[in-house]
């Protein structure tokens, strides 16, 4: 089994496969979105870093106003 941890954030790759520093199963457009593309430096292995396709905390918080904008028209 090849292990390969990220120096700066410690996300995990098992055998190729992408997981959180928490455990959970990972997704290297997420993790790029969210960790690498704004606190990744050239320690970052995550072979995503640079993309855009995944989620990001822009993303999320523009997810949350649409949820209280739903909540509050209930």
């Amino acid at each position: 089994m090849e292990t390969k941890l990220c120096p700066k954030c410690h996300a995990k790759w098992l055998d190729g496969t992408h997981y959180w520093s928490t455990g959970a199963l990972g997704n290297e457009h997420d993790l790029a979105g969210l960790v690498c593309n704004s606190l990744g430096d050239d320690t970052c292995i995550n072979p995503q870093k640079g993309s855009e396709e995944g989620q990001t905390w822009e993303k999320r918080l523009a997810e949350l106003g649409i949820l209280e904008k739903n909540m509050r028209e209930e």
